[in-house]
């Protein structure tokens, strides 16, 4: 499939992991930044455009790949579909809910796919906890926890956009493992800096609950973490990644009447990894955990927890 990617921020990590990706052919990258453009034509041998309209109108780009700021998302993502290209987003999708209804409108009125860069769901721990849940492995889900910190590094990540731009990956996996999970409460607060902030929110299904923590104000020198503790019926499985940029650990444990066994998964990128199923899954027809459709429903619930924190 041949493949544009718009924009050279993210994009650029984009063009090189699409690279390796056997179903891609013809690669072309839009940009804005000459230097990039120059630097990525020289250092990966790929097309460069200035011109999205170009681009567009191309009948040789079968693909779109977003990384365009979210704001830009939906516009152009609509033009795409209406030019018969299939579209990989990057997440957040898009910024309302309206704007995620303009899309899914695009792609049934099109006929092309939209899949968005729920990378999470191939990131292998987070894969094992998706499958030991809807597999029954250790009983049914009886409550589920997930964390992200991150000492300021990012920019903005108040109260008004956490939910939407650091919390939408743990709502990506309670959505693939919770059929439509309901927002029970929500809580946050802000740090001196009030662009930084921290945010529990509690979901619920049949019984299950499952909550996400998410605090963008951690100490400087705290690493990047992420992890869960899932409690089943008949055992628990506990996860926890540190990175600190120089060094990364992550462990995964399952406790059981057996005892406590520490998991080795598979090494994979899960960023890469997403990219090569989006594209098989474009060029085959087949069903997707990155649809649209389910991108969709991580915004509106990342929505939710903002509109409750504010109410409150």
């Amino acid at each position: 499939m041949n493949v544009a990617v718009l924009g050279t921020g993210f994009g650029t990590y984009h063009a090189k992991l699409l690279k390796s990706v056997d179903l891609c052919g013809r690669l072309i990258v839009f940009g804005r930044n000459d230097a990039k453009l120059a630097q990525l034509e020289k250092e990966l041998n790929v097309e460069i455009a200035r011109d999205i309209g170009g681009i567009l109108r191309d009948p040789d780009i079968d693909v779109i790949d977003l990384c365009l700021p979210t704001s830009l998302h939906c516009e152009v993502a609509v033009k795409a579909l209406e030019h018969g290209k299939h579209v990989f987003c990057e997440t957040p999708v898009c910024c309302s809910v309206e704007e995620a209804a303009a899309m899914l409108d695009a792609e049934r009125s099109s006929g092309k796919r939209v899949l968005v860069n729920r990378f999470i769901h191939f990131d292998p721990a987070y894969a094992f906890l998706r499958e030991s849940c809807l597999k029954g492995t250790y009983g049914k889900l009886l409550s589920l926890t997930l964390k992200r910190e991150t000492p300021p590094l990012w920019g903005d990540l108040g109260l008004d956009t956490i939910p939407v731009n650091l919390m939408i990956h743990e709502l990506d996996i309670i959505g693939g493992i919770m059929d439509s999970p309901e927002l029970i409460s929500a809580w946050g607060t802000e740090y001196r800096d009030a662009r930084q902030s921290l945010v529990r929110a509690v979901f619920g299904r049949d019984g299950a609950i499952a909550e996400i923590v998410s605090s963008s104000g951690m100490p400087d020198g705290y690493p990047f973490t992420v992890g869960y503790e899932a409690y089943f019926e008949s055992g628990k499985l506990v996860f926890l990644e540190k990175d600190s940029g120089n060094q990364s650990d992550a462990a995964l444990t399952e406790y059981t009447a057996s005892g406590a066994r520490r998991l080795v998964l598979k090494e994979i990128n899960p960023y890469a990894a997403t990219l090569e199923h989006a594209l098989q899954s474009l060029h085959h027809g087949t069903n997707s955990l990155l649809s649209l459709e389910n991108a969709a429903e991580s915004l509106a619930n990342a929505l939710g927890i903002r509109r409750q924190i504010k109410q409150k």
